[in-house]
């Protein structure tokens, strides 16, 4: 193949994937964190969110103890990138633990 066709070819199918992009317009997000005083709902609020919904935090086991979310809220920095610091996992914890896991206050209860 000559450098100039192999040049052409090489170009069409880089540029190929771009040309047949969608785009995608999904329903805004209506689920919202149980409100809460504790200074983690703030920061679930601004940190959760940017890649996923409430609803996956809502469907974690209710019996979950502090291990787990602490663990899990890790797992979101390391390996998965989430862009918050290391010094709001604590507060981050404590709230979905004392709201969604189980140091949440019993039904019925406050």
């Amino acid at each position: 193949m000559r450098p100039q066709l192999f040049a052409l070819f090489l170009c069409a199918a880089v540029a190929a994937p771009a040309v047949l992009a969608l785009e995608i317009d999904l329903p805004p997000e209506t689920a919202q964190f149980k409100p809460s005083a504790l200074p983690g709902y703030e920061l679930v609020q601004r940190n959760c969110m940017l890649c996923h919904s409430v609803h996956y935090i809502q469907s974690q086991p209710p019996q979950s103890p502090r291990g787990y979310w602490e663990a899990t809220v890790k797992k979101m920095r390391k390996p998965f990138g989430a862009p918050f610091p290391e010094s709001e996992v604590p507060a981050m914890v404590d709230y979905l633990v004392k709201t969604y896991g189980a140091e949440r206050p019993a039904a019925g209860g406050k």
